[in-house]
């Protein structure tokens, strides 16, 4: 693992109190390479709280241009970059936040073209899409290479969260079998909901790296804001997905 310089060891001293926390786990937090797609209200916000954490290296994916409509949720943004690609925009603002970390600015979507370098290049990607063509693609590629995936996704006022293993919990398609119709520009959202689940997702990144507390293996949380409800659901492997379950080895064999 590499090394804290006197600034890092200052910067995250307050972190490195936490019981099980320390400096180790620092340690394995600036030795982590995280992948973080869809780099909007969502993406946009994990990565910064990834960023402040002190993740080593970040790679932000994210196609398109900032909209107006964006600046309600999108906080790595400012009003003077609508109409340029948000992507450079997200990695321009965490460098000036923390400069001891690496940012990586992809400037397209999740494709089959793309995916699986992306992943290879990453040791935990955060799921952040807007849409369900990427999520897909991006959990089949985390199964591919037996890389850990943390699936986050809202709409409206509720949310949902939880941590991917390949081999040891359900994949994205063993828990969505069926797909949502999801209009991926049409959805409602107020920015304090998707920095919540923001947030939540960067925590289970963290605990990922450095193992100094329990991610949410096998159990989708289930968000509720507008009640203010929180629940957790165990969910199990689908024997028959296409994607981890057996009928895929055997159809990969």
């Amino acid at each position: 693992m590499m090394n804290l310089t006197p600034s890092e060891l200052e910067r995250y001293h307050r972190q490195m109190m936490l019981p099980n926390f320390g400096e180790a786990a620092q340690k394995r937090l600036k030795s982590a390479t995280v992948l973080v797609t869809g780099v909007g209200g969502l993406g946009g916000t994990s990565a910064l709280y990834l960023a402040v954490a002190g993740v080593g290296r970040l790679i932000l994916v994210r196609g398109g241009d900032l909209r107006l409509d964006d600046l309600n949720r999108q906080v790595l943004m400012t009003n003077d970059w609508v109409g340029k690609p948000r992507v450079f925009k997200a990695r321009e603002t965490l460098q000036a936040i923390n400069p001891d970390i690496q940012v990586e600015a992809v400037h397209d979507y999740v494709t089959k073209e793309n995916v699986d370098s992306l992943v290879q290049s990453a040791d935990i990607a955060v799921d952040c899409a807007h849409n369900f063509t990427e999520r897909n693609l991006l959990n089949e590629a985390c199964v591919r290479w037996q890389k850990p995936m943390v699936e986050a996704a809202m709409d409206g006022m509720e949310a949902y969260l939880t941590t991917i293993i390949p081999g040891v919990t359900p994949c994205l398609s063993c828990l969505f079998p069926e797909k949502p119709d999801w209009d991926q520009r049409g959805f409602a959202v107020l920015g304090a909901v998707s920095g919540t689940l923001a947030c939540l997702s960067a925590l289970e990144v963290i605990k990922l790296i450095t193992k100094f507390s329990q991610p949410l293996l096998s159990q989708l949380l289930t968000i509720d804001l507008m009640r203010m409800e929180f629940a957790k659901r165990h969910s199990y492997p689908d024997p028959s997905c296409l994607v981890c379950g057996s009928r895929s080895c055997s159809e990969n064999s």
